[in-house]
């Protein structure tokens, strides 16, 4: 069944030109069953690569616009009265979809960026008292835009922590980007797209990542990686459980991915800075001055070693 992931990414490559390893970033965030955080400039086709996938494997879409304005009711839905039936109807929102995208997340306030914490982790939303739950799978690639770009507001630690992975596209190099103004118009190209992989065949994917071997010393591995961060000093606070949770989840797809039945050092690794950059938050170092985040977490998977 992995094999059809792999289909997936080719296809999805022949549209999102050059990236190969950011789509199969993003596929092991979704076989993980986690959501995905993009964060660059506009125009590198962060939206391209997400209705890439969503058609590639059968699922359905929805993108939402975040802007300042954007109310919670705008995301989860709202009840309004119908005087037919005398009563109200709840008119479902754009969450209810089993591919979200929500495009420039930042650009909108913190209440309504929290309508999406129930769903992202109980794949459920409740309003008006009432619970329903949201379709299988459930997938949320969100699009952020640089923090020092007008009119963006930071998300919370409580919503970074709910991206099991965050990665960045770039601008392409110089073949890619030829590629890019020589061929059709991507917006075309995705139209053409065959489904290479079924949902239910998606989920029994995500099943299988169970089955996958995880030694005893493969957790020490990963807890020992989530105590330094707590006590490294390097970082205002450490991963947490749920980070932790998130890290053994992305090896075991990177493994798959790789074709093993079991779960290595290097796989936690390959995965290590997209599931817990974002998460970290470094302090200064002695001589004043802050690394990056992702340097940061490479300095501390050099210190703790296999």
């Amino acid at each position: 069944m992995f094999a059809k992931v792999h289909a997936v990414a080719q296809q999805v490559g022949q549209i999102v030109v050059g990236k190969d390893l950011q789509i199969r970033q993003a596929l092991v965030c979704l076989l993980a069953g986690g959501h995905l955080l993009i964060e660059d400039v506009p125009g590198v086709g962060k939206t391209t690569l997400a209705h890439a996938l969503a058609i590639s494997l059968g699922l359905q879409f929805n993108r939402l616009q975040f802007t300042s304005d954007l109310l919670p009711a705008d995301v989860v839905g709202i009840s309004i009265f119908e005087r037919e039936k005398n009563a109200f109807a709840f008119h479902p929102g754009p969450v209810f979809s089993q591919v979200l995208l929500a495009d420039e997340i930042n650009r909108a306030t913190p209440k309504a960026q929290s309508a999406l914490l129930e769903a992202m982790e109980e794949r459920q939303v409740t309003a008006d008292g009432v619970t329903r739950d949201l379709p299988k799978p459930f997938f949320v690639i969100a699009t952020q835009n640089p923090a020092h770009q007008i009119g963006t507001f930071p998300l919370p630690e409580s919503q970074l922590d709910r991206f099991l992975m965050c990665l960045s596209l770039g601008y392409p190099d110089a073949a890619a980007e030829r590629a890019l103004l020589m061929g059709e118009d991507r917006r075309t190209l995705l139209k053409t797209l065959p489904t290479a992989m079924q949902p239910s065949e998606l989920i029994a994917a995500q099943s299988a990542l169970r089955d996958l071997h995880t030694s005893s010393a493969l957790i020490d591995y990963v807890q020992s990686l989530a105590q330094a961060s707590r006590q490294s000093g390097l970082f205002a606070e450490g991963l947490s459980p749920r980070a932790s949770i998130a890290l053994l989840q992305a090896a075991r797809a990177w493994a798959a991915l790789e074709g093993r039945n079991h779960v290595i050092p290097e796989d936690v690794q390959a995965v290590l800075v997209p599931v817990a950059a974002h998460r970290l938050r470094p302090l200064k170092s002695t001589g004043g001055a802050a690394l990056g985040s992702r340097d940061a977490v490479i300095q501390l998977m050099k210190a703790v070693g296999v």
